[in-house]
């Protein structure tokens, strides 16, 4: 990990969910207990049974947190997008961490000293709610996860997340064309799918003409049709 050169960081606070209605003397206090880290892509955060000394605020790339077993098997648990915090949870437990996380793309992160966030938690409330909100978001998402690998086929896991991906005002459009944010690999550990799996499942839909393949690139001729084939 390496510090890069300054940003505007108050600034980016000011703008991050969690951070917004904080008064320009606390951003500045924030401010002050956080740092920059650049990572380069597949370079590790922070390892499983790191200690944990705050929580990161992704400013631009791409983090994938993830779980590896004694097997050298993984699963990726969630993929962080910019504007996003992560390891809250964590450090409220004061605990080690049990996942891994690792740059996809050459990314910043800020990291937030866990003693500034203490402190800002003894004197204002609404944010500590905050927190908690997001916190919840994160654990009712994992519900979600959990209740689909359950109870979804792999199609309809893969078609569920093209849809999750796709604009809200395009979901009613004929000729739509998705850029997978992170590679296949990567998206099939995230729904649970070995990647051979997942393959078979993109080469079927192709076949259906719901979708088209281009590499990164997935062209759906009409999402009404994919998204009606989700029901089946």
């Amino acid at each position: 990990m390496r510090d890069c050169q300054p940003v505007q960081i108050e600034s980016f606070l000011s703008r991050a969910p969690l951070f917004e209605g904080l008064s320009p003397e606390d951003l500045a206090t924030m401010a002050k207990g956080t740092h920059e880290l650049k990572l380069a892509k597949g370079e590790t955060l922070f390892r499983q049974g790191d200690p944990c000394t705050g929580f990161y605020v992704l400013v631009y790339g791409q983090i994938k947190l993830a779980i590896s077993s004694p097997q050298g098997t993984e699963k990726v648990v969630e993929i962080i997008q910019p504007g996003h915090s992560f390891g809250e949870a964590i450090m409220l437990l004061d605990k080690s961490y049990f996942i891994y996380a690792e740059a996809l793309v050459d990314t910043l992160v800020l990291h937030v000293a866990k003693e500034t966030i203490y402190a800002e938690l003894q004197k204002d409330y609404s944010f500590g709610r905050k927190m908690l909100a997001g916190m919840a978001m994160r654990t009712h998402q994992l519900m979600t996860d959990v209740e689909a690998y359950s109870l979804h086929s792999g199609t309809q896991r893969v078609i569920g997340y093209f849809m999750h991906e796709l604009l809200e005002s395009q979901h009613g459009e004929e000729h739509v064309v998705l850029e997978l944010s992170s590679s296949k690999g990567v998206i099939a550990s995230r729904l649970n799918l070995t990647q051979e799996h997942f393959s078979r499942i993109l080469h079927d839909l192709s076949d259906l003409g719901l979708i088209v393949v281009e590499g990164k690139r997935i062209r759906i001729p009409s999402v009404p049709k994919l998204q009606k084939h989700l029901q089946i």
